[in-house]
């Protein structure tokens, strides 16, 4: 190899790589912790360094030209390589002291794992957690989370995952909601009833039609991506939707709303990591508390 002909800088290339996988300087400043006029210095750098552009401006976002996108497949391929760098260098690490990123919904976020948290962090003080709480899956193989909890088992061969539990889910309502409604409810009363979901009509309406009621669209007039902000809705009274039962069990506001002695929902809950990263004492150390943390909290099969 002609080690000589390999002059440029692998930051800028970098920021080239980041820029054009968010779409726009602003975005890849925030992923990679940097301000938007350094970062922007870095890609001109670089476009001066191999001297043709590598974006045009579209709006207020970017667009690679066709020399930028001839390079990208080659810069992604560095990047990866530098990920998996990473990755190794993480799993060979004997320090149990520093950070770890946890990704989860926002519900297992909101409800489940603080206490959870609280418990480790009195064992291991010096391992600093850092939560991402989203209904999107992170990418564990480009090290977006360390640790993932999934309720879908993944299928790339590099990541390892263990069942935690097995978690039901049903319907609730605030309790002022079902005596409008009748306590219990008839399904003919449901049928007139309000309900939340992430879209109209969505899955949950397709759910419980199965279950013998007849919804539609005219059942869900308020819609929201949040699962956090249909729960709060549920809790003011202003429809009725699903969630997990050590959830909705143990809010003093609401009831479940019975259709049939079966739960509507019945998932396997995973924890999710690289195995490069299995052998991290760190994360290791983090993996193996929250299955035991899971095993004691949740009833399983």
């Amino acid at each position: 190899m002609d080690w000589k002909s390999i002059t440029f800088d692998w930051n800028r290339a970098r920021a080239f790589l980041v820029t054009a996988e968010e779409g726009s300087l602003a975005a890849a400043a925030r992923s990679m912790g940097m301000t938007q006029p350094t970062l922007g210095r870095q890609v001109a750098a670089l476009e001066s360094e191999i001297g043709f552009d590598l974006f045009t401006r579209r709006g207020r976002g970017l667009e690679l030209t066709p020399n930028g996108i001839k390079l990208l497949e080659h810069v992604r391929l560095m990047g990866d390589a530098a990920n998996q760098f990473s990755l190794s260098a993480s799993g060979k690490s004997d320090q149990i002291e520093g950070d770890v990123s946890i990704t989860a919904s926002e519900l297992l976020s909101t409800f489940m794992l603080p206490s959870m948290i609280k418990a480790l962090r009195k064992l291991e003080p010096g391992i600093e957690i850092e939560i991402h709480s989203t209904n999107e899956q992170r990418d564990i193989n480009r090290r977006e989370a360390d640790i993932a909890i999934r309720s879908v088992r993944p299928t790339q061969p590099e990541l390892i995952a263990k069942r935690l539990c097995s978690v039901q889910g049903h319907l609730y309502a605030a309790k002022s909601y079902l005596k409008q409604l009748g306590d219990p409810p008839t399904i003919d009363e449901l049928n007139k009833a309000h309900f939340i979901d992430t879209e109209n009509p969505g899955r949950l309406m397709e759910l419980l039609n199965s279950q013998g009621l007849t919804l539609t669209k005219q059942n869900f007039p308020v819609i929201s991506n949040s699962h956090m902000v249909q729960w709060e809705l549920v809790k003011q009274g202003v429809a009725i939707t699903v969630t997990l039962e050590e959830i909705g069990d143990n809010e003093p506001l609401v009831e479940r709303v019975v259709i049939s002695d079966l739960p509507l929902i019945n998932i396997d809950l995973w924890l999710v990591t690289h195995n490069e990263l299995r052998t991290n004492r760190r994360i290791r150390r983090v993996f193996d508390f929250l299955v035991s943390a899971f095993a004691g909290q949740v009833t399983q099969e």
